[in-house]
């Protein structure tokens, strides 16, 4: 099965943060659109991707400021030390939730395939963007979604003369 496509409704589920704070995706949704991107921590393509996750994360303050906001949230499959160590490492500050490493149920529920994998949710649980593996197109829609949501002006998400591949695989 591959990954849930555009126009799939999102499956709606409940983790745990890597600090213990619960999450649900209904509750998320209820504040405005939501990022969800999947990683495993031994992943290049991961370790590649979600530092330009985190550029995004920063550049809009993780917030928008006309009364929505877009809940940028990582989902692991690695345990809670080894994700602690990874988030440290690559400088990641947006919440990351800890999918079961046994069974990996919202990992299955949304048809992962690869790593990473990243979701743009809307607030009716429509999935509009669907990316798996490193495709530079996806981060600039992101990126675009996430400030027009916020009533922001666009900001580039890669710098002048930053050598950014088009495309990984995952």
């Amino acid at each position: 099965m591959a990954a849930l496509s555009p126009g799939a409704t999102a499956p709606d589920f409940a983790l745990t943060t890597v600090d213990g704070q619960h999450f649900t995706l209904q509750e998320a949704l209820a504040h405005g659109p939501v990022v969800l991107a999947f990683f495993k921590i031994s992943c290049p393509t991961c370790q590649y991707a979600f530092p330009f996750l985190e550029r995004i994360f920063k550049m809009h303050g993780g917030k928008a400021h006309s009364g929505k906001s877009v809940t940028i949230i990582g989902v692991s499959q690695n345990d809670k030390r080894d994700t602690a160590a990874f988030l440290k490492e690559y400088g990641i500050s947006f919440p990351v939730l800890l999918d079961d490493t046994h069974s990996y149920p919202v990992s299955n529920a949304y048809g992962l395939t690869h790593v990473p994998t990243i979701f743009w949710i809307e607030p009716g649980g429509e999935i509009e963007v669907s990316s798996v593996g490193w495709v530079r197109q996806d981060f600039d829609d992101i990126s675009r979604r996430v400030a027009e949501t916020g009533g922001q002006g666009v900001i580039p998400v890669f710098r002048p003369g930053e050598q950014v591949v088009d495309f990984r695989a995952g």
